[in-house]
């Protein structure tokens, strides 16, 4: 009878050992997500912050000031805002469509950061197929405003979600044409192989240099899917009131901006981490090899040096993203198609088979 009592005790605290371990394991896996969520918050407050302060110095204006110090606030006072107002619904619209459609918006972007190296060895999920994976995710975002212009039974809302779709297609193959020429002289499509093959000539080993035709294109098509002016057709307040997201309010027409901003700080890791060396200093060893493999250690300091690279980078080519929409004037839907379609796409794959036949004789 004691042997029995024994046994019982062992199994119960064994089970409780094996309770807490799953605990601290589910514990483990969402931290991270929730540091990472914090992090692209926090980033996209700056991004919106550095936009209205950029376009007032172009524009000789002054922009935000009061909310905070130098109008740092500005964004979340908007935010809070929009939280509050009421959402309203259109009477004989789809209302699943209509409120399904933000949410794929916002959801099918934010899980492209999961493959994202801000450092070495700081990425949520380094997966084979990364880059590829990205474009996978990344064109389910027009399905979502083709959805929500669709469900608003609207007729500008419903021409603005054609318009994105057309838009999606037109830039996404030339896009993808681009990734895979840096995929073949990486030899992987794994994002931290991308980034740890541009390491060994530091500045000069940027894919920049190997593929300034692909990096064109690539900013180019990226300003597209993200909708940023010359290429905001789906949503040109001149002639669509404001195209997908006429019927919006609140807190869903908040949404809307997020994603707009999520796409854009996506897509500018994403030419940080295929073009520009990601976290690498970019000096090279002959230089100075103590300070070029500093974050190649692992160590705390090293991580963080690390991080502050890979977003200095992103932030150099979102001023250049900003700057350009408050410089440019907007296309024409038939100019927008034929620069996807005659010149884009045609380029891009010259490229892509250049690329080959180079790797094919360097064999």
């Amino acid at each position: 009878m004691i042997i029995d009592i024994i046994e019982i005790e062992a199994i119960h605290s064994f089970s409780r050992l094996e309770s807490l371990k799953e605990f601290y394991g589910i514990i483990g896996l969402l931290v991270p997500i929730f540091i990472l969520v914090l992090g692209i918050t926090l980033g996209v407050l700056v991004i919106v912050w550095l936009e209205r302060e950029i376009s007032a110095g172009i524009q000789q204006r002054i922009g935000p000031e009061y909310a905070g110090p130098l109008g740092i606030l500005q964004a979340l006072a908007d935010g809070t805002k929009l939280l509050f107002k009421e959402n309203i619904l259109p009477s004989r619209g789809d209302t699943r469509l209509f409120s399904i459609g933000p949410s794929i918006a916002v959801i099918s972007i934010l899980l492209s950061y999961s493959i994202i190296p801000f450092s070495y060895r700081f990425i949520l999920a380094d997966l084979s197929i990364g880059v590829f994976l990205w474009i996978a995710i990344s064109s389910l975002a027009p399905v979502g405003l083709l959805m929500s212009g669709y469900g608003s039974n609207n007729k500008y809302s419903f021409l603005g979600g054609l318009r994105a779709a057309a838009q999606s297609i037109s830039y996404e193959i030339p896009l993808t044409l681009c990734v895979l020429s840096i995929s073949l002289l990486s030899n992987s499509l794994s994002t931290v192989d991308i980034v740890e093959t541009q390491s060994k000539y530091g500045f000069w080993g940027w894919n920049l240099w190997r593929q300034p035709i692909g990096f064109i294109i690539f900013l180019i098509s990226s300003l597209a899917e993200c909708e940023r002016l010359p290429f905001d057709l789906p949503e040109a307040e001149e002639e669509l009131v404001a195209g997908y997201q006429t019927e919006y309010s609140g807190i869903k027409f908040g949404l809307f901006y997020v994603a707009s901003y999520l796409n854009l700080l996506i897509s500018s890791l994403f030419v940080t981490v295929l073009y520009l060396g990601g976290w690498n200093l970019s000096i090279p060893n002959l230089f100075g090899p103590e300070l070029f493999d500093i974050n190649q250690r692992g160590k705390v300091f090293g991580t963080i040096i690390g991080i502050f690279i890979t977003l200095a980078k992103t932030y150099l080519f979102l001023f250049i993203s900003i700057a350009t929409r408050w410089t440019l004037p907007r296309l024409r839907m038939d100019q927008l198609l034929n620069l996807g379609w005659k010149f884009l796409l045609p380029i891009s794959l010259g490229n892509l088979l250049l690329t080959t036949s180079f790797q094919l004789l360097s064999l």
